[in-house]
């Protein structure tokens, strides 16, 4: 192993415990936030709060990643996001903690969270050589699905010997091991400034002529947050999905099953990579992932969700490990910090839609249908998979994308060994 790997190893292994922490978080307010309101509308609007500011914020947030120390900027955002979880966790032990409070607490995490997305990115290409991007890949999917894997399982054991306090306290204790962790790997990265004699908006205007400048690149966004869209749904939706006919210990460890897939898929990916046929692979992976999200719809019965949502879980990294090799290796090195903040701000737009509209559709359906918010997620879930196989089927009539992975082949049969 080389020491480049052994450097991302670290700072990803800060990140998953990040990872795991904050789906405690998470986990524990959806609970809590249903319980007290019985609707799907509220944790909807609690997640889009939470959400919503590292969106807006990505792609300054990407131009500060080229201007300064990436590390330190992941630093910052790490140790100050926590500000939020703690707002929320002193509510809390006075006596609980509104739906107006929660937001709040959220928001305050999520501004602060939004100077790490570009910045990590950024600092893998800056670590890692071409041929590890790949396998870099499946791990950094992995970290991301911490929170699905490992985190709904944690927090559905705490909740029922505790309440959402403790889980708040865990992941407070995380943000510390994510800082040690990347102040170790920064001692070895020496920090390059790209845009530091450029005014900001002109740097962020470079970010955006490097994404609208290549061909292939915005379409391979838009899919990319057709898909975000989609698992948005499924990630507001799983919740009352289950929770309609089951509890909170049970929600947990569905979710964890369904997650493994991403273990499995993750770790694959991890040790062998991905060598070729990009777009061929992506297509067959989304249009599997429709089907699957379809079947986990179907019936109010917890073996069948865990059976479709873990095939379901398990191509979605194959899926994005597809998609960031096709755009990394089109990026060029001292402009990733600005093209992932663009990227990021795109391809999650999908987010928005999904967390504004689900929870409103799921009452509305439970109530239009007669059975409840529980068989209106369902119904969401299914149109949902219905449209992703749909978007996975038109990927080869999208001549850009197909230039992408054309591109990097030339490139690479130039490229001495």
């Amino acid at each position: 192993m080389s020491k480049s790997f052994r450097k991302f190893l670290l700072l990803w292994t800060g990140e998953l415990i990040s990872s795991i922490g904050g789906g405690l978080t998470s986990f524990g307010l959806g609970v809590y936030v249903f319980a007290s309101t019985g609707s799907a509308s509220g944790m909807a609007l609690v997640t889009l709060l939470g959400f919503l500011p590292t969106l807006i914020l990505s792609v300054p947030a990407g131009v500060l990643a080229d201007r300064f120390d990436r590390r330190l900027l992941m630093m910052i955002g790490d140790g100050c996001s926590g500000l939020g979880v703690l707002y929320i966790l002193i509510c809390m032990m006075r006596g609980g903690a509104g739906l107006s409070q929660i937001c709040t607490g959220v928001f305050i995490s999520a501004v602060f969270s939004s100077l790490l997305e570009p910045s990590y990115r950024a600092t893998i290409t800056d670590v890692l050589t071409k041929e590890e991007f790949s396998r870099a890949g499946g791990l950094v999917s992995l970290a991301g699905s911490a929170r699905y894997l490992f985190s709904p399982v944690i927090a559905g054991l705490l909740l029922s010997v505790s309440d959402i306090s403790l889980l708040l306290i865990i992941d407070l204790c995380t943000f510390f091991v994510t800082i040690v962790a990347t102040a170790i790997v920064r001692r070895g990265i020496v920090s390059v400034k790209t845009a530091e004699n450029k005014r900001f908006f002109e740097s962020m205007k470079e970010g955006w002529q490097v994404v609208s400048g290549r061909k292939g690149m915005l379409p391979l966004i838009m899919v990319s947050s057709a898909i975000t869209m989609f698992m948005g749904i499924l990630q507001i939706l799983v919740e009352p999905m289950v929770l309609s006919f089951s509890d909170s210990r049970t929600l947990g460890i569905t979710e964890t099953v369904c997650a493994s897939g991403m273990l499995v898929s993750g770790l694959f990916l991890g040790m062998k990579g991905i060598k070729k046929g990009y777009l061929n692979i992506l297509r067959l992976a989304l249009l599997l992932a429709g089907i699957f999200m379809m079947g986990m719809s179907l019936f109010e019965n917890i073996y069948t969700i865990c059976f479709f949502g873990f095939l379901f879980f398990a191509v979605l990294p194959v899926a994005n490990n597809c998609m960031d090799y096709l755009a990394r290796t089109n990026i060029p090195d001292e402009l990733q910090g600005r093209a992932w903040g663009f990227i990021g701000f795109l391809s999650q737009l999908g987010y928005v839609v999904a967390y504004a509209v689900s929870g409103v559709a799921a009452d509305a359906l439970g109530v239009l249908t007669k059975r409840g918010v529980g068989r209106g997620a369902a119904v969401m879930v299914m149109i949902s998979g219905i449209f992703l196989a749909v978007t996975a089927l038109t990927l080869s009539g999208i001549r850009g994308i197909r230039q992408l992975e054309a591109q990097e082949m030339r490139k690479a049969s130039v490229t001495p060994s």
